[in-house]
């Protein structure tokens, strides 16, 4: 699998070899990302690929720091919620 991040894009994408499995579009204003669409191509879903992703996308937003994440896409939602020990980038939805 090859995790990439394509700011251009506004997105991040996992492929395995030449072929696109999901796309995490984002949008960025600084201070949050809002994480507003997971897809997986229909062809590869069931395997667990937009979580993975999604989990690579967190990851690579708390190594970089100083950005909070909000969940727009339902799907970002729930994986948030399925782990709970990733919440402390998520931004107060107070101040968002």
């Amino acid at each position: 699998m090859r995790f990439t991040h394509e700011p251009d894009a506004s997105r991040y994408t996992l492929h395995r070899g030449d072929d696109l499995v999901s796309v995490l579009d984002y949008r960025d204003d600084g201070r949050t990302v809002a994480m507003t669409r997971a897809y997986t191509v229909p062809s590869f879903r069931g395997h667990g690929y937009a979580g993975d992703l999604v989990d690579r996308a967190v990851t690579d937003l708390e190594r970089t720091g100083g950005r909070r994440v909000i969940p727009v896409c339902w799907y970002v939602e729930d994986w948030f919620a399925a782990n709970p020990g990733r919440g402390r980038i998520l931004a107060d939805r107070r101040s968002a």
